[in-house]
């Protein structure tokens, strides 16, 4: 059996083309050379190997389910298939849920818990103000980074960029079922200054950490995400698209500084 059955079909389809069994009916050393010359140029030119050329059929098609799974293996031909086809069915859900954990996050870095507020109270204060107002920062980051990407040449709008970023948050979103963890073993204390954790067991505290740790580096893939998309999107390098990344982060940053420095 051929190792590729898809460059059979299509040899098979130019040889109809070309009407090779018409010009050379009887087979010849000429009509095998023909075929030979044709099989070996299909392939040449578009893929060295079997395996190759079923990814870039992937790439043509992908279910919700497969950009799920593939974002974490084969991020690029995740991003390549949004952008060209303009994919967004789950911009919008995936924005507000990113909205949430960020919002959850911040609640936590904040000690919020200090202010007496309940566990119930800061879970819904942070689902409503993150679903509701939370996703628009993504919408001004998105809208900052076209603004921005355009110094370095780039080829992305507002509207590509918030569709890499929306599946970008992904693992961001994760994050949220190891929160979980850490909820049922500390409580409000997870939002609280005290640690929480040195009033339970050792076990316990080693999943609260673990689960913190986990948080953490599903962070920094999002964030790496994030890079790679811009890369595809801009069309940059994965250098430019760093630097396009932090880009807008300074535009709000130097000012607060400068502003701060003027009236200390």
């Amino acid at each position: 059996m051929s190792t590729y059955p898809e460059f059979e079909h299509n040899t098979s389809v130019f040889n109809k083309t070309f009407k090779i069994d018409q010009i050379l009916p009887a087979e010849t050393e000429e009509k095998s050379y023909f075929r030979k010359t044709i099989k070996a140029t299909m392939e040449e030119n578009y893929t060295e190997s079997n395996e190759n050329f079923i990814e870039f059929e992937a790439t043509l098609s992908l279910t919700n389910k497969e950009i799920f799974n593939r974002i974490w293996t084969s991020p690029r031909m995740v991003f390549k298939f949004i952008n060209d086809n303009k994919y967004d069915k789950l911009v919008t859900p995936l924005l507000i849920m990113a909205g949430i954990a960020n919002s959850l996050d911040k609640a936590a870095g904040k000690d919020v818990g200090d202010d007496s507020m309940g566990l119930v109270g800061i879970i819904l204060i942070s689902v409503v103000a993150g679903g509701l107002f939370g996703w628009i920062s993504y919408y001004i980051y998105a809208a900052l980074l076209s603004w921005s990407g355009k110094w370095l040449d780039g080829k992305g709008n507002t509207d590509s960029i918030i569709r890499v970023i929306a599946y970008a948050m992904i693992p961001s979103i994760l994050a949220i079922a190891f929160l979980i963890p850490q909820l049922l073993i500390q409580r409000s204390g997870i939002f609280q200054t005290e640690d929480a954790t040195s009033s339970t067991g050792i076990i316990l505290n080693i999943i609260s950490y673990g689960c913190a740790i986990v948080q953490v580096v599903l962070g920094i893939w999002t964030m790496v995400l994030c890079i790679i998309g811009l890369s595809e999107v801009q069309k940059f390098s994965i250098g430019k698209a760093i630097l396009n990344f932090f880009l807008p982060i300074l535009f709000i940053v130097i000012p607060i500084i400068i502003i701060i420095f003027l009236f200390r």
